[in-house]
């Protein structure tokens, strides 16, 4: 006779709604409802119709952009590269457009292609030299854009098929269609970092690259390869504020694409994920992009300057990294 009682068979469910709660991706989660009730309370506007799908469509590009740099924080490395690659191939993409008449399509792809073209530059050269990726990327940075400049004239590229604009305004239950192609994409990584070997074998390149050359892995193979979905990823963002703006234009991503940088390192670093590598979260790098998002918006509806909304907008995204911190060590204190 089994002496197991009916309540031992029941499975414990304490310490899986506890590691719930610990997780980042609920913490952020719990972020963005806070700031956003916090800013609904200012300015009603905030979950106004207008307002949602400004922000679905900023959010779409700037989730684009964290899993940008979120591929080669994978393996260890550092891409600030990823806003002039994202500038190059949305002006490659508006020449075909334009001065060759390419079918959108084609020149979507051929864009993209360009993109994870110059993120294989990366990679290369970072393999070949032993350089960090940062300061191989740093300099690849403004070698990419000025070359753009030159070859481009920095002329802006208006002949986009109205089809392509229409879909950049398109809305979808209130929420713009761009976010589609992001989550697309953010399945896509998810079954990739998860239950593909390659991978796996990017994320054991990133966080032990001795171990995983002796365990069989081409560490280098893996790390051009990261750049160059990183270059693609950049790419498709650039596209989706091509859609968005109408128009492929030099500046739309800064100087030598510098305002990407900032969204690019809070997404995946808010996330969770690892700088030295080995460690990263396609659904915390999402939602950590969402934040961003939700604070800029908020901060801007607010009507606060420009210098003021910088600042701001960096000491908020301090204190939500603390608060999530204190709520990890409050819940660990409970657990214990």
């Amino acid at each position: 006779m089994s002496l197991v009682t009916s309540d031992a068979r029941k499975p414990v469910r304490g310490p899986e709604l506890m590691r719930l709660l610990l997780t980042n991706e609920f913490g952020l989660l719990l972020l963005i409802v806070v700031f956003g009730a916090l800013f609904y309370s200012v300015s009603s506007g905030f979950l106004s119709s207008f307002n949602l799908n400004s922000m679905s469509r900023a959010a779409a590009i700037n989730v684009m952009i964290g899993f940008s740099m979120m591929a080669v924080i994978a393996t260890g490395g550092l891409s600030l590269a990823v806003g002039a690659i994202g500038v190059c191939s949305a002006m490659v993409c508006g020449w075909l457009l334009q001065e060759i008449g390419l079918p959108w399509p084609y020149a979507l792809v051929a864009a993209i292609a360009t993109g994870a073209a110059l993120g294989a530059i990366n990679g290369m050269i970072e393999v070949k030299t032993r350089l960090h990726s940062f300061i191989v990327t740093l300099a690849t940075m403004s070698l990419f854009f000025g070359i753009m400049i030159f070859l481009t004239q920095a002329q802006t590229y208006r002949g986009i098929p109205a089809s392509f604009v229409s879909f950049g305004r398109m809305k979808v239950m209130g929420l713009s269609a761009t976010l589609g192609p992001t989550l697309v994409v953010a399945v896509a990584l998810i079954v990739l970092y998860n239950f593909t070997r390659v991978g796996k074998e990017m994320l054991a390149a990133g966080a032990k690259p001795q171990a995983a050359m002796l365990s069989g892995v081409r560490v280098g193979r893996m790390i051009v390869l990261a750049h160059a979905i990183s270059g693609g990823l950049a790419a498709i963002a650039a596209l989706l504020l091509v859609a968005r703006n109408g128009a492929a234009i030099p500046s739309m991503a800064g100087q030598q694409g510098q305002d990407w940088l900032l969204i690019a390192f809070l997404g995946p670093v808010l996330g969770g994920a690892v700088l030295t590598g080995g460690k990263i979260s396609v659904v915390g790098a999402f939602l950590g992009a969402v934040l961003v998002t939700v604070l800029s918006n908020g901060l801007l509806l607010m009507q606060i300057g420009d210098f003021w909304l910088q600042a701001t907008l960096g000491a908020t995204l301090l204190l939500a990294v603390l608060l999530d911190l204190a709520r990890r060590k409050f819940l660990e204190r409970r657990a214990q």
